[in-house]
């Protein structure tokens, strides 16, 4: 084993988990559930971009309505699904009859919509990452899914993966010694942020059906910088960076050390600007003492920012990844489920590993199938996703007012208070509040 972290050791983890990415979503190599007759009738709202990724991971199973507010997308995607009626209101789709389920990939601002009618109609949910907008929003999601008992699935597709079921394994085994900081960094944003909104009005695309898009957000002129891929650095559309990749990178991070609420939040940004994230940011998290197990600090660094060589050991790291830093070791985890590398702070120092304890599935979404036909349980439910995108939606808050707070779990307190508070809910457009819907499907 080697003593001191090398390049070599972490991109050659981050080659194995990049490649894992590319393949079939498959984990493990636990017996696999015996094939089922019965097929879920499945809306998919969001077919293009990871739209289409997740329509792939589900063609299994009847795939009975497909919305798209961009024909284009719709269209291709007609094409492969004929069988499937076609919308370009999601709110149509889910008052469609006979579904079971809807799967969820539109731009961060629909998210709740979406979702919120889907689990009153009693509707079984996938939705992607981050699981909503804003902190009141994913609040009320999980609300809305444990008293309904639809089953619900957080697309953070890595959860199940055999590196951060690995991750979680050893660090929990305590083979590291108590872990008190952690870093985690990503090169994104690859879209547009630190800038104003364009001066001219664009045309929108004929196909595009621009209202649509907008849905609960601010009424504003289409420009090609938002739609189909710019949106995420946006306030009004999306989560930024920390949005983005947190709920990736963080995520083995609250689940192998069972953090909840930070008690502090501050950044240091490369600059404010009124409508979009900055270009790069830092922003650090503490965490309590949770029982016997010590405070934590959690940073991120998004943009150009990254873990200082002091703290790594490496000079030039990979584009995303999370170091958790131990008292006996280090632990590399890489994007994508990548195996875990575990580098001892001292020459000559064996670390024992514990042996695999968690269940392994053969996939995110098949797990999220099962669990709606009745067997097993999804790990990365509403529940479980609100708490991860909720200590993200904290970040921006610090990042987008670039104030410093405290949060006694529910609310923010001190001299900021009235000001991070307010972006906590925003408001919808009127033709946006949500349709009263029984509760029954």
């Amino acid at each position: 084993m080697s003593i001191q972290p090398t390049r070599r050791q972490v991109l050659q983890a981050t080659v194995v988990s990049t490649a894992a990415a590319a393949l079939p979503a498959r984990v493990g190599s636990c017996e696999e559930a015996p094939p089922r007759s019965d097929k879920l009738n499945i809306g998919v709202i969001g077919v293009g971009n990871r739209g289409a990724s997740n329509l792939a991971a589900i063609k299994a199973e009847n795939v009975a309505a497909l919305c798209d507010v961009d024909s284009r997308y719709l269209h291709t995607m007609s094409a492969r699904y004929p069988d499937a009626k076609t919308y370009e209101d999601f709110r149509d789709l889910i008052d469609q009859p006979g579904l079971d389920a809807v799967l969820i990939s539109t731009p961060d601002h629909t998210h709740f919509h979406a979702a919120m009618q889907a689990i009153r109609r009693g509707l079984h949910v996938y939705c992607e990452k981050p699981l909503a907008h804003s902190i009141w929003e994913v609040r009320e999601m999980a609300k809305a899914a444990r008293e309904s008992r639809v089953v619900t699935q957080t697309g953070n597709q890595h959860h199940g993966s055999e590196g951060y079921c690995r991750t979680v394994e050893i660090i929990r085994s305590g083979a590291l010694r108590p872990i008190r900081e952690v870093h985690a960094w990503t090169t994104r944003p690859i879209w547009p942020q630190g800038l104003a909104r364009p001066d001219q009005e664009d045309d929108s695309p004929k196909e595009l059906n621009w209202d649509l898009w907008l849905g609960p957000a601010p009424k504003r002129p289409y420009d090609a910088i938002y739609h189909p891929r710019g949106w995420r650095g946006w306030f009004d559309f999306g989560c930024g960076a920390l949005g983005d990749m947190g709920p990736h990178l963080l995520d083995p991070v609250i689940w192998a050390l069972d953090l909840s609420a930070p008690t502090r939040i501050e950044s240091e940004v490369s600059g404010q600007h009124e409508e979009t994230f900055p270009k790069s940011s830092i922003v650090r998290f503490e965490f309590p003492e949770r029982g016997n197990d010590p405070p934590v600090l959690v940073v991120w660094y998004d943009g150009d920012k990254q873990p200082p060589e002091s703290v790594t050991g490496i000079k030039r790291l990979p584009a995303n990844g999370v170091f958790f830093l131990g008292e006996r070791a280090k632990l590399f985890t890489p994007d994508y489920g990548g195996r875990p590398v575990v580098l001892p702070n001292k020459k000559g120092d064996e670390i024992e590993l514990p042996e695999q304890s968690i269940p392994r599935t053969a996939s995110h979404h098949q797990e999220w199938i099962e669990a709606c036909k009745g067997a097993g349980q999804t790990r990365s439910d509403f529940s479980y996703g609100a708490r991860l995108t909720e200590i993200c939606l904290l970040g921006n808050l610090s990042v987008r007012t670039g104030k410093a707070f405290e949060w006694d779990g529910d609310k923010p307190l001190g001299d900021h208070a009235a000001v991070i508070a307010s972006l906590m809910k925003r408001d919808y457009r009127a033709a946006w509040l949500l349709r009263a819907q029984p509760a029954t499907k």
